[in-house]
């Protein structure tokens, strides 16, 4: 199932050119066109899902391992010296693109942003702690 209007549909069957690094019946994998780093690479499924949360999970066992794959291919091949392996969902979480992708990001010695997909920390108390654990508890 695709959505017509989904760029990233588009890319993923075909549909616009790409620089495509690998392939299969389920995903297509291609360089990033903004890239972070030299090889940053997007998995994209061919199906369309706007995001993790709406994806059928026969998809979703397949992606980590390919993600896995792509992360050693890079390390072989290019010689980075770790990966970023990043998935957002919803703007808030910083998506831009709402068809679920997955970002492989080569990471280098010498590279001048190794924070791109860091965060602040931040201190809860033990009661604001205690408050989210009973709520997240399952």
């Amino acid at each position: 199932m695709k959505d017509e209007k989904c760029i990233f549909c588009k890319l993923a069957n075909g549909d616009i050119p790409t620089n495509s690094i690998y392939e299969d019946n389920d995903f297509k994998v291609i360089l990033d066109a903004d890239p972070a780093t030299k090889g940053h690479a997007l998995i994209l499924p061919k199906n369309h899902f706007a995001n993790l949360l709406e994806a059928d999970d026969d998809v979703l066992v397949k992606a980590l391992p390919l993600a896995k794959k792509i992360a050693k291919n890079m390390m072989d091949k290019l010689g980075c010296a770790g990966v970023n392996i990043v998935q957002n969902n919803g703007e808030a979480a910083g998506q831009t693109v709402h068809h679920l992708h997955i970002h492989v990001i080569p990471r280098y010695e010498d590279d001048p942003d190794k924070t791109i997909c860091g965060w602040s920390h931040q201190k809860f108390t033990d009661e604001e702690t205690a408050e989210v654990v009973k709520k997240l508890s399952m």
